[in-house]
């Protein structure tokens, strides 16, 4: 289990974390969003023992990291800026990796490259951005480490590797039980994988939620009645967002569906639907409800 209590790390005049806190249970996959200089990065440098907290503590099962390398065995980090040794090829990547990682595992190694079309006799300094991304992740994923931290995982990546490599992921979770964290400035790249989802803006996690509870509590509801209402007529449902036009009504409502669906009925609509939320939509009203603007706190894909 990853204990993190109120790190704090500041870089010169920079605040990257403020008082971050989250327990992280085992075999989860645990994704953190924001946009860039949220504080993502140097919260998996911490975790791995990379950075020194300026106040606060990291556990993994109860180590403290930094400085530990009984803890740091259990830990494989995947960095944004990948680093690999001066003309190094992956069989030699994969040599150092085996003198660090005890169970690293070579046949693992070996079944990824073939399946990733990877030559690891190559010079990974000819390979293309995605191909050295490609590489960091076969590296880190036959280390067999209960905890791997990816950073920025899919940059770089086309949809098909994309694909595979979340199913690798989820795959190794589901076999070994390990913990995943995923940092990425796009809601949309983590939220077909994660367990958890948590939002960091500005070094400060103002967000942090099982994402089933957070798709399953929140329903956008649209109703409307022959006779003229207001949103009184609807003050025993928790509602967090409001608006009404003429005889319509739509809102945000917070609870369980079926008894809404049901107390929703018993006023005799002439219209009622019931509709899921996105989880784009879920993080945007409960930003609002905290007081952040979502879009300044994450980048937002726009569609034409």
């Amino acid at each position: 289990m990853i204990n993190a209590e109120g790190i704090s790390k500041t870089f010169e005049e920079f605040t990257a974390l403020d008082d971050v806190t989250c327990n992280i249970n085992d075999g989860c996959i645990y994704g953190m969003v924001g946009s860039n200089g949220a504080g993502k990065s140097t919260f998996l440098r911490v975790l791995s023992g990379i950075y020194k907290a300026d106040k606060g503590y990291a556990f993994i099962d109860g180590l403290n990291v930094y400085e530990n390398p009984k803890a740091k065995q259990k830990i494989v980090f995947v960095a944004d800026e990948l680093f690999f040794l001066p003309g190094a090829t992956m069989n030699k990547m994969a040599k150092l990796y085996s003198t660090v990682y005890e169970r690293f595992d070579w046949k693992r190694f070996n079944e990824l490259t073939k399946v990733f079309g990877l030559n690891p006799t190559k010079a990974i300094a000819n390979f293309s951005k995605g191909m050295k991304r490609q590489a960091s992740i076969i590296l880190a994923l036959s280390s067999r480490t209960k905890y791997m931290f990816f950073d920025e995982t899919f940059d770089g990546l086309d949809p098909v590797m994309r694909n595979l490599v979340k199913k690798l992921i989820c795959n190794d979770v589901a076999e070994m039980n390990s913990t995943v964290i995923v940092t990425s400035h796009s809601l949309r790249e983590l939220e077909d994988i994660c367990d958890h989802l948590a939002l960091l803006h500005k070094g400060g996690m103002v967000l942090d939620s099982d994402v089933l509870e957070l798709k399953t509590t929140q329903f956008k509801v649209q109703v409307a009645f022959r006779d003229e209402f207001d949103r009184n007529k609807f003050e025993n449902f928790k509602i967090t967002r409001y608006r009404q036009e003429g005889s319509v009504a739509n809102m945000i409502i917070n609870g369980d569906r079926e008894e809404t669906v049901a107390e929703f009925k018993k006023m005799n609509p002439l219209v009622l639907d019931v509709l899921p939320l996105t989880l784009e939509e879920v993080f945007t009203y409960e930003m609002e409800a905290l007081g952040y603007e979502f879009e300044s706190a994450l980048e937002v894909e726009k569609h034409e």
